[in-house]
């Protein structure tokens, strides 16, 4: 697959993303979704605090190189489903996938030159705080 199409399918899989929220949105307007890129500054970092709502997802996405790693750590002050990954034609690939996890950390070795997402749901009745750090290797 071409540079292009890999930039599509990131690109295009976000705009479908936001394209759904948008319309459930019209429909529920308390419905909402944190979805943010990764902007990383001079250093290679990134940091960054949500509010995520009770029955809702947060994502954090960007396109990584093969060869890159990114050291990432979390917390939240309530258990969180956690994952991170990144879409494959029409299959979605999970490097680390983690229920009710309130922190974690780690290492992620990219492998395929892809947009890569750090996602989290709160299944919970109470809203929740959560910062993210990566930083890029």
């Amino acid at each position: 697959m071409g540079r292009s199409e890999k930039g599509f399918c990131g690109r295009g899989r976000r705009l479908l993303t936001v394209m759904a929220v948008v319309t459930i949105a019209a429909v529920a307007p308390e419905v909402s979704a944190e979805l943010k890129d990764i902007a990383w500054d001079s250093a290679g970092r990134f940091d960054t605090a949500i509010n995520l709502a009770p029955g809702k997802f947060a994502e954090v996405c960007g396109p990584l190189a093969k060869g890159q790693s990114v050291v990432w750590s979390f917390t939240s002050d309530l258990p969180t489903n956690f994952n991170i990954h990144y879409h494959a034609g029409e299959q979605v690939v999970f490097p680390v996938r983690q229920d009710a996890a309130v922190e974690a950390q780690g290492k992620l070795n990219v492998s395929l030159s892809q947009d890569y997402c750090w996602m989290w749901t709160n299944k919970g009745s109470l809203p929740s705080k959560l910062s993210l750090s990566l930083r890029r290797k």
